[in-house]
């Protein structure tokens, strides 16, 4: 059973709940930005450090704006409710997600 914790199935499904979650914060930042696998495996790897990196090549308008510490913040957060509200989403349906 523990080894069914580590399989690539659980890990590609925590994954794909992890970048869903990015996206629906951007969507409700009003981001215009989505991650398909290749980019957020790319990105997330880095954790923070990484989507700094990101907005900094990628969005560097942005950062005229928001200073990049709370641009980082404000998605993470977001992101962070996304994933809990999917999670509990999941729960009630009687799915498991495991956390990557």
């Amino acid at each position: 059973m523990l080894q069914d914790l580590h399989s690539p199935a659980a890990t590609d499904a925590a994954s794909e709940a992890h970048r869903h979650a990015y996206n629906a914060a951007f969507h409700l930042l009003d981001l215009s930005w989505h991650w398909d696998p290749v980019a957020f495996a790319a990105i997330h790897r880095y954790g923070r450090a990484g989507l700094k990196d990101w907005v900094q090549h990628e969005q560097p308008h942005l950062l005229r704006a928001y200073d990049l510490d709370f641009l980082v913040d404000a998605i993470e957060s977001t992101k962070a409710r996304c994933l809990a509200a999917y999670e509990h989403h999941a729960a009630k349906q009687g799915s498991v997600l495991l956390a990557a």
